[in-house]
């Protein structure tokens, strides 16, 4: 029975990449704030540049691979700080070269945040406030507010801090693969490499909002998660439960993660005993609230809230509701969505989910079944091909002349603007080659991160391995979640150490083919090998 519920995730797992890949041939999806504005983008494939680019990238892949291998002579105790010092080190002039400023609700919650610390404002809890709207963000501001509190009042303090959650990523990136992959005696400081130097990462340091923490406490969670079930240390699935409960704390998709975690310890259950899958499962389950159970106390008790946070926040059908938009198949709905909830319900939480619902079942009670599949299939598409996370606006930033940075409050444009500007700012201004053609490097080495993972997950179903469950659990998960939910390429960032573990795999049985003639599918353990 685990055997057939194993291969059945994979198989998922595989049409959708495939489905991934086989789409990349015809459609290319873009976020490019200079040429299309803030706009979800599918438009027909460039095989002149997307062919071309493939088969550069590929031997650049090899030739880098082959360099790492030089590594293996090296311990780790020398190689691995060593890479990430010098992550750190280009992360760092990166933030310099690109100074990109707070918009939009980074620029908020860091506004929210000094008001806080300095004048002791929290009126935005009132309705119609932000946090009254979005008190998720509370976490976000509090974590601000911490570090403008304990360090000099700079945009540089926040992004360092950023490189380090970065880096910290980086590493779980490398101790997840090296526990999925134990009997390997290999060193793979490729991947290490490889996660060092990833552009959205380096990039998305520049986004002063939670995304970068989160990621760094979910990756963390995912590594103690593997590293319980191969030692059941219950030391390892109570700092499981209290990482992701942070990381959820700062970004509230850490139930897709649980719900992963929960099915991955049903899986196993045999091998660490009915009363473990129980206490560990409790585990997760009654820490995974405690941050906001926290927050709502204390702000009951300090009599900045009279009631709980959420009674008349946004409800989830909001998102839901954007979510449904046949033009741009889920991305923002340009306020629409907001309107209802302010205007219509005045800010009321149940007399906007009764409205929302009422615009949901319009919506699709209007829209044929052939007009919703394709809203659906761009919707997948676009958010899981992009490529880019956004880093366009995100990270890299965009300065105009209308769009000029004045520090905080200063009122930044929403592509991004700098706090100044200098030679390499200016050769990446609006849709420069540059730019464009740094985006089209990203993209194509997201098409092919998809290519290897495809490789590795119908390799596993043929060998009938299945060590990796852990990981395509979460990643099926966040997919089935974005079908539903209003959508971003950024959304879905948390998941990219994933993608780079599962591609790093699939590159590495290619070249062992490719090279040596035979791959290595011998699991690490019995644990997906039961006789159910």
């Amino acid at each position: 029975m685990f055997k057939v519920i194993h291969q059945t995730l994979y198989l998922i797992m595989a049409l959708c990449i495939g489905l991934f890949i086989a789409s990349s041939f015809f459609l290319r999806a873009q976020y490019n704030y200079a040429m299309y504005g803030d706009n979800p983008i599918l438009e027909a494939q460039q095989w002149g540049i997307f062919i071309p680019l493939i088969i550069v990238l590929l031997v650049s892949s090899i030739v880098l691979y082959r360099i790492c291998l030089t590594l293996n002579r090296f311990r780790p105790k020398v190689v691995i700080p060593v890479v990430l010092f010098c992550s750190f080190i280009v992360q760092v002039v990166m933030i310099f070269l690109f100074p990109r400023v707070p918009t939009d609700d980074s620029q908020t919650v860091l506004s929210l945040a000094m008001n806080m610390l300095y004048d002791q404002d929290y009126s935005s809890f009132e309705t119609g406030g932000y946090l009254h709207m979005f008190p998720f963000n509370f976490s976000i501001v509090l974590y601000l507010k911490t570090l403008l509190y304990l360090f000099p009042d700079n945009y540089l303090v926040i992004k360092l801090f950023n490189i380090f959650f970065s880096l910290v990523t980086t590493y779980m990136i490398y101790l997840i693969y090296k526990q999925l992959n134990r009997r390997s005696t290999a060193r793979d400081y490729g991947i290490l490499i490889f996660a060092a130097t990833y552009l959205p990462s380096l990039f998305m340091n520049n986004l002063i909002y939670n995304d970068v923490i989160a990621t760094a406490f979910f990756t963390s969670s995912l590594y103690c998660l593997i590293r319980f079930m191969n030692k059941t240390s219950w030391s390892m699935i109570i700092m499981t439960a209290v990482l992701l409960a942070i990381g959820n704390y700062f970004r509230s998709v850490g139930a897709v993660i649980l719900i992963a975690a929960i099915l991955y310890i049903l899986l196993n259950w045999r091998n660490i005993g009915v009363k473990k899958v129980i206490a560990s499962i409790g585990n997760l389950a009654i820490l995974f609230n405690v941050p906001s159970w926290t927050q709502n106390a204390v702000l009951q008790s300090t009599h900045t809230v009279e009631g709980s946070v959420n009674e008349n926040s946004a409800p989830i059908y909001m998102w839901l509701n954007m979510g449904i938009n046949l033009e741009r198949f889920g991305f923002w709905d340009n306020m629409e969505s907001y309107r209802i909830y302010q205007r219509e319900a005045n800010y009321n939480q149940a007399t906007s989910i009764a409205l929302f619902k009422q615009e949901i079942e319009r919506k699709l009670s209007e829209a044929s079944l052939g007009e919703l599949a394709e809203m659906y299939y761009k919707k997948v598409i676009w958010t899981w091909t992009e490529g880019t996370y956004q880093m366009d606006r995100y990270g890299i930033g965009n300065e105009s002349g209308m769009d000029m940075g004045r520090g905080r409050g200063g009122g930044a444009g929403i592509a991004g603007s700098y706090s100044y500007t200098n030679p390499l700012t200016e050769l990446f201004a609006g849709d420069s080659p540059y730019r464009v053609g740094v985006l089209w490097i990203v993209y194509v080495m997201n098409f092919l991160m998809y290519c290897f993972i495809l490789i590795r997950v119908v390799g596993a179903i043929r060998a009938k391995r299945y060590d990796e469950v852990s990981l395509i659990l979460v990643i099926l998960g966040f997919i089935g979640f974005y079908i539903l939910w209003e959508i971003k390429s950024r959304y879905i960032y948390p998941v990219y150490p994933l993608l780079i573990v599962l591609s790093y795999m699939g590159f590495k049985d290619t070249y062992d083919y490719v090279v040596r003639g035979e791959i290595d599918w011998k699991p690490n353990s019995q644990t997906f090998l039961g006789k159910g």
